[in-house]
């Protein structure tokens, strides 16, 4: 048996710890974590205690890490959007295959850069587009390249954001601002882009697109409602957005929530668990009191900084003739993916749910109903990439997509962002070869 491969973590937050550097608990024979670089020191500590680090193996940032020599086999870099690049390539300059949290850079420069450094070095950039490795993605993708819709015409995909994962994330949270992060469109659709890629098979020729910030703003409500919702605002009690109910009373937004807690072997009193434990580390009641009495998860919806869309839709023309419109909105009341595409044989209609419901109408009437069972974390998508990583860098398969592959739906996911503020339609083909151009 191969003995496990050694991974280095930069950046302790809740994609490093929870979704990625916690496979190596469950598969110690596979994974061992053997370096952090986080700066906060409770992520730090919590990341030592769980893999047994000890202090020679703990760094405050990505520099000190990479400063420290070769110490494994590859690297996880889950920082910070704006902070993807510079640890990326100072890792595989270091001679570590990498292992990207999406977006792989919040410019396109920074994208284009990462693609280059990893064909220059040869080293594996693989970008978490963890969608492709959940089974109801899989089971779907199958469908489609099996060509039993016949030639596929046009399609409709939707993300839908739950109304409070928008407020959580898009509203107070660190993906807010472009300026902090990236546009919208980039920080969640990437991997709606890039299950389209996968799907279609054809390149985009041209796309245009519209969007803009219509509910979160000040302007949404009066003067008499404060900048935080436990300041005695008087619509608290009744507003969906209310970071009392999503954090602290949160059985109001999530009903049952306690219960699956429990069922999982986790606290209910102090749920270690996302969206909970990316506002504290403190989990309890009042560690999560304080944390929206003075951090940023606690500010009204209508009061913050916030600056990137709560709707955008995106048309794509492929270079076959076919046609796509994807549509984004932050105002769902559940959290989910939903699709549909039309073929010159048959209409295919899915959602992405627990379970994943996938249906099949042909043409004369023949209609076929499929379940996929989920799992947590993205569906199965975080544990499944993960095994892929770590069979890849063992020689074991070809790898299910690189990061050259997931350029791709990042150049869309900017194109349509520039059209978007333009107004004007974007031609893929110049589009690509003045992105090369940037650093090449």
């Amino acid at each position: 048996m191969s003995k496990p491969l050694e991974i280095l973590v930069a950046g302790a937050g809740s994609r490093g710890t929870y979704a990625y550097a916690s496979y190596a608990l469950r598969h110690p024979d596979e994974v061992r974590i053997v370096g952090v670089a986080e700066p906060d020191p409770i992520r730090r500590g919590r990341m030592a205690e769980a893999h047994d680090l000890d202090d020679a193996q703990c760094f405050t940032t990505w520099e000190d890490l990479m400063a420290a020599g070769r110490l494994g086999d590859a690297a996880i870099i889950t920082t910070q959007d704006q902070m993807h690049v510079e640890p990326a390539v100072a890792a595989m300059r270091a001679g570590y295959d990498v292992l990207l949290e999406k977006p792989m850079a919040n410019t396109l420069e920074g994208c284009v850069q990462l693609v280059q450094e990893s064909e220059r070095t040869g080293r594996v950039l693989q970008i978490c587009h963890v969608l492709r490795y959940a089974p109801f993605w899989r089971q779907l993708h199958e469908i489609l390249d099996s060509g039993v819709l016949g030639e596929i015409i046009t399609v409709e995909h939707r993300e839908n954001v739950a109304y409070w994962h928008m407020a959580h994330s898009f509203v107070r949270g660190n993906w807010r601002s472009k300026a902090l992060s990236s546009p919208m469109i980039l920080a969640k659709c990437c991997h709606d882009l890039d299950i389209l890629v996968w799907n279609l098979n054809s390149p985009v020729k041209r796309l245009s697109s519209v969007g803009s910030l219509i509910h979160y703003r000040p302007e949404s409500v009066g003067p008499e409602i404060p900048g935080r919702c436990v300041d005695n605002c008087p619509i608290e009690p009744q507003c969906p957005f209310s970071a009392i109910a999503i954090y602290l009373d949160y059985q109001r937004t999530f009903p049952g929530r306690a219960q699956e807690l429990a069922a999982q072997g986790l606290d209910p009193s102090a749920p270690d668990t996302w969206p909970f434990n990316v506002i504290t580390p403190d989990l309890t009641l009042a560690g999560r009191l304080r944390a929206i009495q003075d951090g940023p998860y606690g500010r009204c919806v209508y009061r913050c900084d916030n600056d990137v869309v709560d709707h955008q839709s995106v048309l794509l023309e492929l270079e076959n003739g076919a046609s796509v419109n994807m549509i984004m909105h932050g105002h769902s009341n559940q959290e989910h993916r939903s699709m549909r595409y039309d073929g010159t044989r048959a209409t295919l209609r899915a959602r992405a749910l627990d379970p994943g419901e996938i249906e099949i109408n042909y043409h004369g009437g023949k209609t076929e109903r499929i379940l996929v069972d989920s799992a947590s974390g993205h569906g199965g998508g975080d544990e499944g990439i993960m095994s892929d990583f770590v069979q890849v860098l063992r020689g074991e398969i070809a790898p299910l997509t690189t990061a050259r592959v997931s350029l791709e739906s990042h150049l869309l996911a900017f194109a349509a962002e520039e059209a978007r503020l333009s107004g004007e339609v974007i031609d893929m083909a110049a589009f690509r070869r003045q992105a090369e151009q940037v650093t090449g």
